[in-house]
C-alpha cells in the first residue's frame, strides 16, 4: 500500500510505501491493465440523474452531516446504475460520521478539524465535520469533496486500487507521478459525477467556477503528490465537460498532463 493523503480534500487510507527504488521495477510508463485499460473507461458517460441538495446552515453540524449523506445517496444512485449496467462489480459504500477520525485501518489523521478518510478494507468512509466545513457549507466545495472521496470507492470497486498498489517505481520522481495520476483521476471522476446531475436546482455556472477557484495544488517545498493547481483544475473540468469516466484515464496521459 502507498500513502494516500490528500491535503486539499482531507485524506484517505494511509499505509506504508508499496515498493522501493530497489524493488523490481516494471517498464515505465505504467502498463498495468487495471490502470490503463480498465473496463470502466469503456462503460460510457454516467447516467443522467437528479440530485437534490438538502438545506445546510452555517454552524449546524447535524444538517451538514445530512447533506453529506444526501450527496452519498446521489453518488450511489449514479454509480450503481453505471457499474451494474456495464456488468462491473458494485457494492454500497458505508459512511460513519465521527467526532474524531479513529486510528484504525492504518489511518494517520491530520490535525485539521474537518477531514474524510476512506478504508478500502471495509469500504467505509469516515467523516469528521469541524469548524472549517461548518463555516460556509453552502457552496459546492463539500459536494465535490464528497464526490472526490467517493472516487476512492470507485477505484476500489473497479480494480484500479489493486493496480495502483501493484505497480512499482524506480525512483521518487516516478513514485510521485503515480501518486498524482491516482489522485487526479478522482478530481476528474468528481467532475464527471457533477456533470451527470447538472443542472442542479439553485446552482449556476458561477457555483462551478467558484469551486474551481478554491482548488489548491502542491505547495512549494512539499511533496508533489497532488498536482499543480492548473493541473487539478484541468482534470476537474475535463470530467465535467464529458461526464464520462472514460475521459479520466490519467494513467495513459503524458507526464506533462499530470504535473
Amino acid at each position: 500500500m502507498k500513502p494516500l493523503m490528500t491535503a486539499a480534500l482531507a485524506a484517505a487510507l494511509m499505509a506504508p510505501l508499496a515498493g522501493t527504488a530497489t524493488a523490481e521495477a516494471a517498464a515505465y510508463p505504467v502498463k498495468h491493465p487495471k490502470l490503463i485499460a480498465n473496463p470502466l473507461y469503456d462503460a460510457g458517460p454516467l447516467p443522467t440523474t437528479t440530485c437534490t441538495e438538502p438545506e445546510v446552515k452555517k454552524g449546524d453540524r447535524k444538517l451538514v452531516r445530512a447533506y453529506v449523506d444526501a450527496v452519498i445517496a446521489c453518488l450511489e444512485t449514479a454509480w450503481e446504475q453505471h457499474l451494474t449496467g456495464a456488468n462491473l462489480t458494485y457494492s454500497k459504500i458505508k459512511v460513519r460520521h465521527v467526532a474524531k477520525i479513529p486510528k484504525t485501518c492504518g489511518f494517520k489523521p491530520m490535525k485539521d478539524d474537518s477531514q474524510m478518510w476512506y478504508c478500502e478494507k471495509n469500504s467505509t468512509l469516515f467523516v469528521q465535520i469541524g469548524k472549517a466545513w461548518l463555516t460556509d457549507p453552502g457552496d459546492l466545495w463539500l459536494f465535490e469533496t464528497t464526490a472526490y472521496m467517493y472516487g476512492y470507492h470507485v477505484q476500489n470497486l473497479t480494480g484500479i486500487q489493486v493496480g495502483y498498489d501493484a505497480v512499482r517505481y524506480r525512483n521518487n520522481a516516478e513514485y510521485f507521478e503515480q501518486e498524482r495520476r491516482y489522485r487526479l483521476q478522482k478530481d476528474c471522476l468528481a467532475g464527471a459525477f457533477l456533470k451527470s446531475v447538472w443542472p442542479m436546482e439553485g446552482r449556476t455556472t458561477k457555483d462551478w467556477d467558484y469551486y474551481l477557484s478554491m482548488i489548491v495544488g502542491d505547495a512549494r517545498g512539499e511533496d508533489r503528490d497532488e498536482g499543480k493547481v492548473a493541473t487539478r483544475r484541468a482534470w476537474s473540468k475535463r470530467g465535467f465537460a464529458t461526464g464520462d469516466p472514460g475521459s479520466c484515464n490519467t494513467w495513459t496521459a503524458a507526464s506533462s498532463k499530470v504535473a
